[in-house]
């Protein structure tokens, strides 16, 4: 994705560390320093977190590029100057310039670096998860899928870093031509209020596609279902902060991403699937 100046916080226990800085694109030297490295994977302080659970059961199943541990938010804030260290790690985002403030929540695989910000930090990948504060769920059911697919995008640019681009991941959109032989699933909510309906969706695409429940998506997820791709939508979920809208059609099996957009909600754009999304993979 394009990152513009944004500004980084971290939550840890009552302090809240305010941070700005532009994002640097990610050096091939980057990328393999941290598949050479042990990934610490940072876990929410709140014990009732379902973030925890989530993220730790997609980790011991299917995180297999480096040698991983599990740490508090606490202990990231003493290791995270390691430069022999990897982290995954949950952030909540607000970019620089906006006209409304929403935050976002980012999962983030970046490198210890001994700097002050932590947007300093080489980032390797960052996948928007969701608008900071709507409930873990609207993405928690896909975790194992994002991270299986961060694992793919950082093979994929350590093997050809002419990959590596601001735009992250507008190279995937190749893929989008052969979305047609597989079944897409979405979720209800995923979509534009104006797609909902079946009817109006295949009046606009004419291949294969389900609106399915969250644990639909989960389960062909773990069980690597090669014929489905799932939608990955990140929104305001109804929320007052209404401002961008990611869209992301990712590989249960796979784990390959097939498309790649992202808008500002409008009176015209929702928050949402649009159909003019669905026109373009419509091939």
């Amino acid at each position: 994705m394009s990152m513009k100046k944004l500004t980084t916080t971290i939550l840890l226990t009552a302090m809240v560390f305010g941070l700005f800085a532009q994002r640097n694109l990610v050096r091939p030297e980057d990328v393999k320093a941290f598949l050479a490295s042990k990934t610490y994977v940072v876990l929410e302080d709140n014990p009732m977190s379902g973030y925890n659970v989530e993220i730790r059961d997609a980790v011991e199943r299917s995180w297999k590029i480096t040698p991983y541990e599990f740490i508090s938010a606490k202990e990231f804030e003493k290791v995270r100057n390691d430069i022999n260290k990897s982290f995954l790690v949950l952030i909540q985002m607000k970019f620089d310039g906006d006209k409304s403030v929403p935050i976002y929540n980012f999962l983030s695989a970046s490198l210890g670096a001994a700097v002050k910000k932590i947007t300093d930090m080489p980032d390797i990948c960052s996948i928007p998860l969701s608008y900071n504060g709507l409930p873990e769920d609207t993405y928690s059911f896909k975790l194992e899928g994002i991270i299986r697919f961060m694992q793919n995008y950082i093979n994929t640019i350590n093997s050809d870093p002419t990959l590596i681009k601001k735009d992250a991941f507008k190279f995937y959109n190749k893929n989008s031509k052969t979305i047609k032989t597989k079944e897409l699933w979405v979720t209800e909510s995923s979509l534009d209020k104006e797609t909902r309906a079946l009817s109006d969706i295949r009046k606009n695409y004419k291949h294969n596609i389900k609106v399915v429940n969250p644990e639909d998506i989960q389960n062909a997820i773990k069980e690597k279902n090669p014929n489905v791709l799932y939608l990955h939508k990140v929104g305001p979920e109804g929320s007052r902060m209404q401002w961008r809208v990611w869209k992301m059609i990712i590989g249960a099996g796979d784990d390959i991403m097939y498309y790649y957009d992202l808008h500002n909600v409008s009176k015209s754009e929702g928050d949402g699937f649009l159909t003019k999304d669905f026109k373009k993979i419509n091939r």
